[in-house]
């Protein structure tokens, strides 16, 4: 008895694949599936990136409309001049209405150095003059000698 169980259990497992042959032979022949991307997705991907683009385009100008608008009224605040002291440190003249701030500029923090009123003319003056030149022995030296040079004329010290 168990050995006509084995052999039907036998005929069985050789008989499997030649049924899996036989229905292979009866499927129909391979349909590829549809294209994930067709033309109306590819219209609507180049719409939607063109909107996308346009929102940028506006918002800047919107932006860029605003910000005029906000410089165009009072000016109160001017820069009028800095020097880098380090490498992420500066100090900075700030005009204010009628006052001039010494400002001090940090990379985590901004403080006031000093406070000044502002001069009758009103400008910065940048090329130091024959006084400012009269008080620092080495600048005088220093002009003398550029200005001689710039002359023609050489003079030792």
């Amino acid at each position: 008895m168990r050995d006509v169980f084995r052999t039907s259990i036998a005929a069985v497992a050789l008989a499997i694949p030649t049924l899996a042959a036989a229905v292979d032979g009866t499927r129909p022949a391979y349909t590829p599936p549809p294209p994930a991307v067709s033309s109306g997705s590819i219209v609507q991907i180049i719409f939607s990136l063109l909107l996308v683009l346009a929102a940028i385009v506006l918002v800047a100008w919107l932006l860029k409309r605003m910000n005029m608008v906000q410089q165009g009224q009072g000016n109160q605040l001017k820069v009028l001049g800095g020097v880098a002291i380090g490498q992420r440190e500066r100090i900075v003249l700030v005009e204010v209405n009628d006052t001039w701030l010494v400002v001090g500029v940090g990379p985590n923090q901004i403080r006031t150095l000093h406070s000044l009123q502002k001069p009758e003319g009103g400008s910065v003056n940048n090329a130091p003059d024959d006084a400012q030149l009269a008080g620092n022995k080495f600048a005088a030296v220093l002009s003398s000698a550029l200005n001689s040079l710039s002359s023609g004329k050489r003079n030792a010290p």
